[in-house]
């Protein structure tokens, strides 16, 4: 499916046809800079808040099934946010009006994140859990208008790079957010003062949540599409709207969250419980993610604004699938660091495909529509796959025996990784022959393509200059 046209009128002519350009350009390119400033808050956001959440958990006494709760439930609840967020859309004045809302939400629900579980540490939990699940409310009832709001300020053949830029100015930001934060918690950590180095990270989150609204209100809008179903709504989306293509992309889409999601929640209770890392180790290990994403996102968004999202995934999903496998190997801090390094880099490649393609897969007014469905079964394939993580942290075994072969890690958490990775493949192999690139894109055959892939194509380049 090729992107409509926005463009005027052939037969406008020439002078004005350049300053209507000119003029629409003026009007897109604050909505592009907004963009950029939210990315820069959002990323202290989650790389000081959301990252450590889970660790925050663990200080009120989490088990794993809270965890798996944590990571489950604000979804679902996300999920269902975005599907009231289209519905509702009409109610507010624009766009604009429904994002800063959102975002004041957002900021606010940090205090009961905070508060809450000091409070009445009995049930820290459960009210960490419920706080959460407010944030996570706000910010995807944000997310069909935010994602309308962007797009319709880019052309088709620039979201990629444009979300790219985005996406790695925000892992630099994040990870210095990040690194800050596993510093300020073993500083306090050693002055029995945890809580307070909690305190400030969420709080700042919050600040960073009022800032972003602060500076949208400086934007102004774009009148926004109108589908000729739009008093419809979902209904007749699902039945005109989503196409076999999109349909088969969803099912990838879910089924690799649940996959990934089965163990997801469970690596900082391997990281800070079974292996004994210190916080500021553990971030380290998240910053080396958030590093494998800024280096090679700008590569990603030119992979896939030239060869297709659908390229991208296939060789992301295929790759992504190796890395939960590697955790059997070693419990070397380096080791892991350089494992989640490299799973940055597949990550960011996945993640970029992952979105885009939903923005190419439908009409420009339906883009509301489709990122709330993307969104809905990805957030059933999340909890789906974080009860299936929950019930197998209780049942795998923690050494296996294969004839000679012993295996006895410090817990059974690295054979529920393998068992991850074993089904990411299964779900890539069987899956992404299903659905194809809804865009025109360069055709190239995939072993040509291997070559185009970020850290190879630079590694060949060199070669060549050397030869």
């Amino acid at each position: 499916m090729t992107e409509p046209d926005t463009t005027l009128s052939k037969q406008t002519p020439f002078g004005s046809q350049n300053h209507a350009a000119s003029d629409h350009a003026r009007h897109q390119e604050p909505g592009r800079r907004f963009g950029i400033r939210d990315g820069l808050f959002q990323a202290v956001t989650q790389g000081g808040g959301e990252q450590y959440l889970s660790a925050f958990a663990l200080l009120s006494h989490a088990t794993p099934l809270h965890l798996s709760i944590l990571s489950a439930m604000p979804q679902l609840l996300g999920a269902w946010a975005q599907l009231v967020s289209v519905k509702v859309s009409h109610c507010f004045d624009t766009r604009k009006t429904q994002i800063f809302w959102g975002f004041i939400g957002q900021s606010l629900s940090w205090i009961p994140i905070l508060a809450l579980p000091l409070l009445w540490p009995e049930f820290g939990p459960w009210l960490l859990i419920a706080g959460v699940a407010l944030y996570f409310t706000f910010t995807h009832f944000t997310s069909p208008a935010w994602n309308s709001f962007i797009t319709d300020r880019l052309d088709a053949n620039e979201r990629g790079m444009y979300f790219a830029s985005r996406s790695r100015i925000m892992a630099l930001t994040s990870f210095l957010a990040l690194c800050s934060g596993g510093v300020l918690l073993s500083y306090c950590e050693q002055r029995q003062a945890l809580w307070v180095g909690f305190a400030v990270m969420f709080l700042a989150a919050g600040l960073c949540r009022s800032a972003s609204a602060f500076f949208l209100l400086k934007v102004p809008d774009l009148p926004q599409p109108e589908s000729k179903d739009s008093t419809d709504g979902f209904r007749v989306f699902f039945r005109t709207g989503i196409t076999k293509n999109f349909k088969q992309f969803l099912l990838f889409s879910s089924l690799m969250h649940l996959a990934v999601l089965m163990t997801a929640p469970f690596f900082v209770i391997y990281m800070i419980q079974d292996l004994h890392l210190a916080y500021w180790e553990y971030g380290a290990w998240l910053g080396a993610g958030i590093i494998g994403q800024f280096v090679t996102l700008p590569a990603w968004g030119q992979f896939g604004d030239r060869f297709g999202n659908k390229a991208l995934l296939t060789f992301t999903g295929l790759i992504v699938a190796i890395l939960p496998m590697l955790y059997l190997l070693s419990t070397a801090w380096a080791f892991l660091v350089v494992v989640n390094f490299f799973g940055g880099v597949v990550w960011a490649g996945l993640g970029l495909g992952l979105n885009n393609y939903v923005f190419d897969a439908v009409h420009t007014a339906d883009r509301a529509k489709a990122v709330a469905v993307s969104t809905t079964v990805n957030a059933i394939g999340w909890a789906l796959g974080t009860l299936l993580g929950t019930w197998l942290i209780s049942t795998v075994p923690a050494s296996l025996q294969l004839g000679a072969l012993a295996l006895h890690p410090v817990s059974n958490l690295p054979f529920l990784f393998f068992i991850s990775g074993l089904l990411r493949l299964i779900v890539s192999a069987t899956l992404l022959r299903t659905f194809q690139e809804p865009r025109a894109v360069e055709p190239r055959a995939h072993h040509r393509l291997l070559w185009e892939l970020p850290l190879l194509k630079p590694l060949r380049q060199l070669t060549l200059r050397r030869r």
